[in-house]
């Protein structure tokens, strides 16, 4: 009999983190509401086969796959079952549910209906980047995966120049150069960065650098799951956010005797605009 959270009945959506690598990091209670739920939702159903043979149990409740191609279908039903009684459980590839995976849809259907939803905690690339980036923590956002294209990507980031919070993001191992790149010239190249790979497999791996070194590193092909952590802009330097702002700045130290890639960077580095920006603005502005 499943230990029903408190004020949680038997019927519930349950939302459970699955391990991002180590299966080890399976919690007993994510064991026993594989075993003992009505339903198991899964992103990838090879996949949660896979993950159940590793830790020795059997799912006897109903498996269906749930993923970003049949959430919209599949919600009903399920919302259906729950208000019959049963326990749903959801769970995907990785982590937590809705977190850049499928869940949302069928949470907030669930909550329409005054259906209960509860959560069994667990492995979350999102905090785990976070806790070994080195960066500040006591103030995040999770902006998931940027735009593929660059001109879109470069768009979204520029959003983002004045952002005073530590940011995380997901990368495909594939673009991780080209996201790295576009980083560097939106957000500066010596923003402080860490790429975090394989987070709690074997061949585990933290890169922290600025930027563009980050970006260079990359520029020989990385493998597998990315989670890229990057500073915020430092609350102190002010309220600048345009280039045109502080070009005449950048003018007067450049006749004053001082090379302008080193001025770039700097007044880059204290307002979170693009070195690159304020490079070509200044040229421009000859």
């Amino acid at each position: 009999m499943t230990q029903d959270s408190p004020g949680v009945g038997r019927a519930a959506l349950v939302l459970a983190a699955t391990p991002i690598g180590d299966s080890r990091d399976a919690s007993p209670r994510l064991l026993e509401e594989l075993t003992t739920a009505d339903v198991v939702a899964a992103e990838d159903t090879r996949r949660l086969r896979r993950l159940t043979d590793r830790l020795g149990i059997t799912v006897t409740g109903d498996v269906i796959s749930y993923h970003e191609h049949n959430e919209a279908s599949r919600t009903p039903d399920l919302v259906a079952r729950i208000a019959a009684g049963e326990r749903v459980l959801l769970v995907t590839d990785a982590g937590m549910p809705s977190v850049s995976d499928p869940g949302y849809r069928l949470v907030a259907a669930s909550v329409a209906e005054d259906l209960a939803v509860t959560c069994v905690p667990g492995p979350s690339a999102v905090l785990m980047a976070l806790a070994v980036s080195a960066l500040p923590v006591d103030r995040f956002c999770f902006e998931g995966f940027l735009p593929r294209k660059t001109g879109e990507r470069e768009r979204a980031l520029a959003h983002l120049v004045a952002e005073p919070r530590t940011m995380v993001f997901f990368e495909a191992p594939h673009r991780l150069a080209a996201t790295l790149t576009s980083m560097a010239t939106v957000l500066g190249e010596d923003r402080p960065a860490a790429v975090c790979r394989e987070l709690t497999k074997t061949y585990e791996e933290v890169r922290r650098g600025g930027l563009a070194e980050l970006a260079a590193w990359a520029a020989d092909g990385v493998r597998g799951e990315i989670t890229v952590v990057v500073a915020g802009v430092d609350p102190g330097a002010g309220p600048v956010t345009e280039v045109a702002d502080v070009v005449p700045e950048i003018r007067e130290r450049t006749e004053a005797g001082e090379r302008l890639k080193d001025v770039c960077k700097d007044v880059a580095r204290r307002t979170g605009l693009s070195a690159k920006a304020l490079y070509d603005a200044v040229l421009a502005a000859r």
